[in-house]
């Protein structure tokens, strides 16, 4: 595919208009100069051909991004750029022409941010692996990636595929457009940033270069964006591999790889995208389960959304309840979990039950729902005037019975068994 004259393709119409619309789609928040995505259709009809030729022109300078800091599950800070609605929209049309490009040059063995992939086909390719004999992991952890790409390194890399001068400029504009943080403007000599439209392909292009390494060496490998896993056969080679693999990353690509992190282990001793992996002694294999960090994490999000202290009507927390359990089972569904989700789902109703029975509150309101709910006169009394705590009495029969598992599925309540077997069907 010739690719010496790209702009004019990137600023087609037709490239334009879809994204646009997928911005749109996407939503997200405003960058630094305030503009929603709700106002970008009247900026553009107002602009759009002015910004084109500032293009052409190479006279379009990308506006900084805004820096967000989100904490990460296992501590830490995970840096986001949001870039403005403006440029989310140009980053857009460039990956929409670069993508194709390059998925001819992207590995099999890579599945992050790509069309037509995700993660449950990584983990799929690594049991495969797994259970093909090569039991000896080499977990790459590279430090703060998006955050230490090299931009020399990695524009010589576009420009070995790319050949029009003025996708590179471009391209480079928004690696050194800055970054505002708390209303002060910081360069950026080194990174892109994770958040915008771009970065996502750019840091598959710089990968890749790892790909086509490991290939070259006939070491099996799965790759989900920086998250890479190298397989072996035996210990000794899986640390020979972990030592070589480390020089080509910190020297060829001039990234890092935090050692404190990095490790050699056996399938059960690694999280891979959330996942661990076990010894089936059954079927003589290995499979993947939640790992036990991404159930603690599941476990405080449950926790937050049954909390008594959260004012909230039930209906807007059994919503809420109902995203975070099909979108967290959608995504671990390959794995074993099915006694998991009985526990979680008795849990969940316990403490649902806790908050219901604390928005009651008053005598009157406990009696007249009890009774609703089927309770005789004389047990409704007695329930409404006790004395127990929200535990004793969400965990009392009274409660099971007449906010009974069937009244909370009713009302909305969806079961992690339910969604599980929903998937399995």
């Amino acid at each position: 595919m010739k690719t010496d004259n790209l702009l004019e393709q990137i600023l087609s119409s037709e490239n334009l208009n879809e994204a646009f619309l997928q911005v749109k789609r996407n939503k997200g928040a405003e960058g630094v100069d305030g503009m929603k995505v709700g106002e970008l259709g009247e900026h553009l009809k107002a602009n759009g051909e002015v910004i084109k030729e500032q293009i052409r022109a190479r006279k379009y300078k990308p506006q900084p991004v805004r820096r967000v800091e989100i904490p990460k599950p296992d501590g830490g800070i995970r840096n986001l750029g949001v870039p403005t609605v403006t440029d989310r929209f140009i980053q857009q049309a460039i990956a929409q022409v670069l993508t194709p490009i390059y998925e001819e040059q992207f590995s099999e063995s890579s599945y992050g941010f790509r069309p037509g992939r995700c993660a449950e086909m990584a983990i799929i390719k690594g049991l495969e692996l797994m259970n093909e004999g090569y039991t000896w992991i080499v977990d790459m952890d590279l430090e703060k990636f998006f955050d230490n790409v090299n931009h020399d390194k990695l524009m010589n890399i576009v420009s070995k595929t790319v050949k029009d001068r003025d996708v590179i400029s471009l391209i480079r504009k928004y690696l050194v457009s800055g970054v505002m943080i708390d209303d002060e403007y910081k360069e950026t000599i080194i990174g892109t940033p994770q958040g915008g439209n771009l970065s996502p392909l750019l840091s598959n292009i710089m990968l890749n270069e790892l790909d086509k390494e490991l290939e070259e060496r006939n070491l099996p490998f799965v790759r989900y964006a920086d998250d890479c896993i190298i397989l072996t056969k035996s210990e000794k080679a899986a640390n020979r591999v972990m030592v070589s693999v480390t020089k080509f990353l910190e020297e060829k690509l001039g990234l890092r790889v935090n050692v404190s992190k990095s490790k050699v282990d056996r399938p059960n001793g690694i999280k891979y995208l959330g996942f661990g992996f076990y010894w089936d002694v059954y079927s003589h294999q290995f499979k993947a389960k939640p790992h036990q960090m991404s159930v603690n994490k599941l476990k405080e999000k449950l926790k937050q959304l049954t909390s008594r202290k959260w004012g909230v009507s039930t209906t807007h927390r059994v919503i809420k309840l109902k995203q975070l359990i099909v979108g967290w089972v959608n995504y671990f569904k390959i794995s074993q979990m099915k006694k998991l989700c009985i526990k979680l789902d008795k849990h969940i109703r316990y403490r649902l039950r806790m908050c219901i029975w604390k928005q009651w509150k008053k005598v009157k309101t406990r009696y007249k729902n009890l009774r609703k709910l089927g309770l005789k006169h004389h047990e409704a009394i007695r329930w409404a005037n006790t004395r127990l705590g929200y535990a004793r009495v969400a965990n009392s029969p009274i409660l099971s019975t007449t906010i009974s598992n069937e009244r909370l599925k009713r009302f909305g309540l969806v079961s992690l068994l339910d969604q599980y077997q929903l998937v399995h069907v």
